[in-house]
Formats: structure tokens, C-alpha cells, sequence
């Protein structure tokens, strides 16, 4: 009887430390994969290296930062000579495309994957369309304007300062506000939230424009990094943007996760991908590594209460 108590013990405190394991996992796993790297080339633990590795991940967690506000309702978002003008009305195109996917969703209840997935082709192709379908070089009075993206302050990149800002400010605004209060509640139980009286549908568009802006954001700062633009640029960033989000512990059905979970997620992805190029992996076979952790991840972290909600 004695061992018996024991047991029963034993395994009550093992599972009273199973949200602990699933919620420290991604940093876990993040910290074991720069120890292994590391121990298979040692040069990758430097300063040099991991600063290159964060500057590398700012864009990415900016473009994942957007999706997670839509994840977070349960959905997805497939979209992602002006001098200092050229910015604010890039922010503002990806504004309008985010605002315009959101009410096609909520008004004509059009799955997000389906809604997204051709607004995306809508831009891609207006963009082919007004580029010729060729990469544009951005010339050495269109670099002047960019000095605040491959710039750095006291020797940090600016890109990582502004990724730090977006995650602070996203980090706020999921905690703090009702906007991110109603996101969690209406991923966890849409239509406990509707009885609640919340603007649902209200919510939805929010999430969508603030996703579609943070896309351009991150657009901006990969053609300031590359000083280049093109239609097709950021195509394979897609699927390491949806996979920083679910790797970081944000659950593909909505409900649980965040901002500071996406960050985690994203220097995962980067350090995967960083450090597949340091080992030699071929750079075709890292999609495979990807797609493979994509569906790891949303293995573990899906609510199979909810998957006949369609979203």
C-alpha cells in the first residue's frame, strides 16, 4: 500500500510539471540547439555570429509577430522614388490589404486560409505586374534613405532594435489591451465570445490589418538589408514565418500563445537554418527540415477539441 502511495505521488508531480515542460520547451529546445551547434563547430558561439544570427531573425520574427495576432484568433494568414514617403506608403498598402482580407472574411465568412491565400496572390501579382516581373536595385540615393535599417547603435544592428521594438509593443498590446484580451478569448471559444457581446468580427480585421502591416514592415527592412526589391523576395519566408509562430509554442487553433513566445520561436528557425549552413546541410534540404518542424509542431501544440470549427 505504501508503494503504492508513492507511485501515485510520483506521478502526480509529474504531471503537475507537464504545463511547466510544454510552456519552457521552445526556450529548452532553443538553448539545446545552440549547445549542440556549438559542440560541432565551436565558431558558432561567437559574438559575431550570434549577433548575425539576431539580425538575421529580426525580419522573420517581425513577420511572424503579424501572423501570431491572427493565429492567436484560431486563423492564419498566408499573405504576407519616394524618398522617406516610400515607407509610410508601403506600411499603408500592407494596412489596406490586411483590412480588406479581414472583411472579406467576416462579411462573406470565407475560410482565413482560403481568404488570405488570395490576397496574397492579388498582391504578388500586382507586384509582378508594376515591377515587370524583375528585381529593382535600389540605387545609391534610394541607400540614403535607408540608413536607419543597415545602420547600427553602439554596434546593434538598427534591425534588431526595431524588431525588439515591434516585440515590446506586441508584447503590450496582447497583455494590456482589450484587443488582446478578446484575441486570446475568441481563439479559446468563439462563440462564448460572441455571447459575451464582444465585436467579434471587429476583432478579426484589427488582427488582420496589424499581420498585413508588420508583413510590410518586414518587407521594408529585407530591401533596406538587401538593397533590392522584388515581387518574389520574401516568398520563402512563408513557411518559416508560420513555423516560428507554432515552434514557439502558439497553438495553430488559437487560444494560447503570444508575441514572446513567436520571438522564441523565430530564433529557433534562424538558428536551425544558420546552423544547418554551418554544419553543411544542403540548402534545398533545409525546406525539408522546416516543413518537418512545422508539422512537429503543430502536432503538439493543436486542440483537437476544436478541429471541426472550421477557421
Amino acid at each position: 500500500m505504501s508503494k503504492m502511495r508513492t507511485d501515485t505521488a510520483t506521478a502526480a508531480n509529474w504531471l503537475s510539471l507537464g504545463p511547466w515542460i510544454r510552456t519552457s520547451a521552445p526556450f529548452l529546445v532553443l538553448i539545446g540547439l545552440v549547445a549542440l551547434i556549438g559542440i560541432l563547430k565551436p565558431g558558432f558561439v561567437s559574438i559575431d555570429t550570434l549577433v548575425v544570427v539576431m539580425a538575421d531573425t529580426a525580419t522573420l520574427f517581425i513577420l511572424a509577430a503579424g501572423v501570431t495576432f491572427v493565429v492567436m484568433l484560431g486563423g492564419i494568414d498566408l499573405s504576407n522614388r519616394a524618398g522617406y514617403w516610400a515607407f509610410p506608403a508601403a506600411l499603408l498598402a500592407g494596412l489596406a490589404i490586411g483590412c480588406f482580407s479581414g472583411i472579406v472574411h467576416v462579411w462573406l465568412r470565407i475560410p482565413s486560409f482560403i481568404v488570405t491565400l488570395a490576397t496574397s496572390g492579388l498582391a504578388a501579382a500586382a507586384a509582378l505586374v508594376m515591377s515587370q516581373g524583375r528585381s529593382i536595385t535600389i540605387g545609391d540615393t534610394g541607400r540614403s534613405f535607408l540608413s536607419w535599417i543597415i545602420g547600427r547603435f553602439f554596434g546593434v544592428p538598427n534591425v534588431i532594435i526595431v524588431a525588439a521594438a515591434v516585440g515590446g509593443i506586441g508584447i503590450l498590446a496582447q497583455c494590456y489591451t482589450a484587443f488582446g484580451r478578446y484575441s486570446t478569448a475568441i481563439g479559446a471559444g468563439e462563440a462564448a465570445t460572441w455571447a459575451s457581446g464582444v465585436a467579434v468580427n471587429h476583432q478579426k480585421v484589427i488582427a488582420y490589418a496589424l499581420s498585413a502591416m508588420l508583413a510590410a514592415l518586414a518587407g521594408i527592412l529585407l530591401a533596406g538589408r538587401l538593397s533590392s526589391g522584388s515581387p518574389t523576395l520574401a516568398t520563402e519566408l512563408l513557411l518559416p514565418a508560420i513555423a516560428a509562430v507554432v515552434v514557439g509554442g502558439t497553438a495553430i487553433t488559437g487560444g494560447a500563445g503570444g508575441i514572446g513566445r513567436t520571438a522564441i520561436g523565430a530564433l529557433i528557425i534562424s538558428v536551425v537554418r544558420v546552423g544547418m549552413t554551418f554544419i553543411g546541410v544542403n540548402i534545398f534540404a533545409q525546406q525539408i527540415v522546416f516543413g518537418a518542424v512545422l508539422i512537429m509542431a503543430v502536432a503538439a501544440t493543436i486542440d483537437r477539441t476544436k478541429v471541426l470549427i472550421v477557421k
